[in-house]
């Protein structure tokens, strides 16, 4: 299950599992998006490689007009994916305290 919207602070908030079969729902908000945006990764459990690949192109689309995405209360676990996969220099990340 993976859940995206808006929260009452505008930051866009994700939920649950960020896999291949949640790919079409997260990518058709994310393609919404405009300007700098806030995401808070406190309620996500799980992201896998296409999940990242969202991420990634939607982060390039706004980089091109001068904005992007920054990540915030990111758990331990997908701060070490981010890590290994070098987008922890692609991206704006703060772990959970």
């Amino acid at each position: 299950m993976f859940e995206i919207e808006y929260g009452d602070d505008g930051n866009v908030l994700c939920r649950g599992r960020l896999d291949a079969a949640q790919c079409e729902k997260a990518s058709g908000f994310m393609d919404s998006l405009e300007g700098a945006n806030t995401l808070d990764f406190g309620d996500l459990d799980y992201i896998s490689s296409a999940g990242l690949g969202i991420l990634l192109k939607t982060q390039k689309r706004l980089v091109a007009s001068n904005a992007g995405l920054r990540i915030i209360n990111v758990n331990n676990h997908i701060h070490d994916v981010f890590r290994y996969s070098g987008f922890d220099s692609i991206f704006d990340i703060d772990a959970k305290k």
